[in-house]
């Protein structure tokens, strides 16, 4: 991966000199991202080469691997998970799309409100306090303030962004501990609010993703188990994957759909291989796809998995969680969750 990564930052480099004597200023070139050929960066001018060449330069990779998988953090984006693969395998199995998108910490708080006048997009207003830890609906990121890692884990704090607003940090920080074993990636989060205002109200119960999981839409098919016997070896199921597009995710509550009562789901792909997510906190489990299916990392389309549990956040609040993704067979991502299970 690093060699790979070199070996693209000096093509980069030499294409920045060929475009500084005129050669392809007028011509469109491609740079990839992150070292992932899936991600490719369309450039036309000087400008948009030199910005290109630094955002490989500052690509923001924060890697942890094993024997079974490769995860990567995006220190330019909050600490993010942006890479999920089998190892070696070099198949991103996480929706990078814009910075709504990979798997994150989001949160909400108080009242949704009106703030269009600051900056606030007309599509997602009015909206609550919305932190999250990638960057806001401008593609304004998030600062990471401290990291550290060793050859398993991970540590970074950040200062997240408000999804709505444009360029606009959140009055509060995230932590997230990251961890790998077999083919399991363990995270522990951290918000910690230091909240000034006095616009969104307080103690608004509100919907906690725990965490937001973006997947790729190739994976088309989504499984838990369904029933009233959980953790026993009852067979799993599958669902309709509901569309985004008919007006909101799926929700799985035993209301509307039947909840996963192990607390997990997964997306698969035909073969039965995927990522699944297990949250034990979570009380409802919101799930879907955006747009259509087949498409990879870089690609508009979507899958969506969001454990969720309901708290009230104050102007002061600190609220952590755990949760666990699985990559694999579905029996081997269901037996990974079975094992953190019966081990508390």
């Amino acid at each position: 991966m690093k060699i790979f990564n070199r070996t693209l930052l000096l093509l980069s480099l030499a294409l920045l000199l060929l475009a500084a004597v005129g050669v392809y200023s007028q011509r469109a070139m491609y740079i990839f991202r992150n070292g992932d050929v899936s991600q490719i960066i369309p450039v036309n001018d000087v400008d948009s080469i030199k910005f290109a060449i630094k955002s490989v330069l500052d690509d923001g990779s924060f890697s942890i691997e094993n024997s079974r998988i490769s995860v990567m953090q995006d220190t330019a984006r909050g600490g993010a998970i942006s890479y999920i693969s089998l190892y070696g395998s070099g198949r991103n199995l996480v929706n990078i799309a814009d910075e709504g998108r990979y798997v994150q910490q989001s949160y909400y708080a108080g009242h949704s409100i009106d703030r269009i006048s600051e900056g606030q997009s007309p599509y997602w207003s009015p909206w609550s306090w919305n932190p999250i830890q990638a960057g806001d609906y401008m593609r304004n990121r998030a600062e990471v303030l401290a990291k550290s890692k060793t050859d398993t884990s991970t540590y970074i704090k950040c200062i997240p962004m408000l999804w709505d607003m444009d360029n606009k940090p959140a009055e509060a920080t995230m932590e997230q501990w990251t961890s790998i074993n077999e083919n399991v990636i363990s995270v522990r989060c951290r918000l910690t609010c230091s909240r000034t205002d006095d616009i969104y109200g307080e103690g608004v119960n509100c919907d906690q993703e725990i965490p937001a999981v973006y997947l790729i839409s190739a994976l088309n098919n989504l499984y838990s188990y369904f029933g009233n016997n959980p953790f026993n070896g009852s067979a799993v199921g599958s669902t309709d994957i509901v569309q985004l597009e008919s007006g909101f995710w799926g929700i799985y509550d035993d209301e509307q759909n039947p909840f996963p009562s192990e607390k997990w789901m997964a997306f698969v792909d035909d073969n039965g291989f995927g990522v699944g997510v297990y949250s034990p906190d979570a009380t409802k489990f919101l799930a879907g796809r955006s747009g259509g299916p087949g498409e990879e990392a870089s690609g508009w389309s979507t899958n969506y998995i969001a454990p969720v549990c309901v708290r009230g956040l104050m102007k002061n609040s600190v609220f952590e969680y755990q949760y666990w993704l699985a990559v694999g067979e579905l029996s081997e991502i269901r037996a990974a969750f079975y094992q953190i299970y019966n081990a508390d």
